[in-house]
């Protein structure tokens, strides 16, 4: 029986004016986009971190790339070195899953 199943993940970006278009980027995984407009350029980087992400999947290197990029498990965020960033710096990715319930040794949690 296959199971459809929804991630979210939302990730702090940045967004700046270049001379003739606006260049929105998500630092902590090194990837970026542009668009003639900011959201425009959202969107495209909202397309491009998706991507990113399936191609992570795909290839079984999703964990091993978050590593390199520094990212950490944690139960919870204790701490915050700088103030918490606005809503509007923040960018949700959707990710949709299919799991495959009936295969044997499917998980190895």
């Amino acid at each position: 029986m296959n199971i459809n199943i929804r991630l979210d993940v939302r990730l702090p970006i940045e967004v700046n004016k270049g001379e003739k278009w606006f260049i929105a980027s998500c630092p902590a995984l090194e990837v970026a986009s542009q668009g003639k407009t900011i959201s425009k350029a959202k969107a495209n980087l909202k397309e491009a971190l998706t991507s990113f992400f399936i191609s992570c999947l795909e290839r079984g290197v999703l964990d091993a790339v978050l590593q390199d990029c520094g990212f950490k498990s944690a139960k919870k965020i204790t701490s915050l070195k700088r103030p918490p960033l606005k809503k509007k710096d923040f960018i949700d990715i959707p990710l949709y899953l299919l799991s495959n319930q009936a295969e044997p040794n499917r998980c190895h949690a």
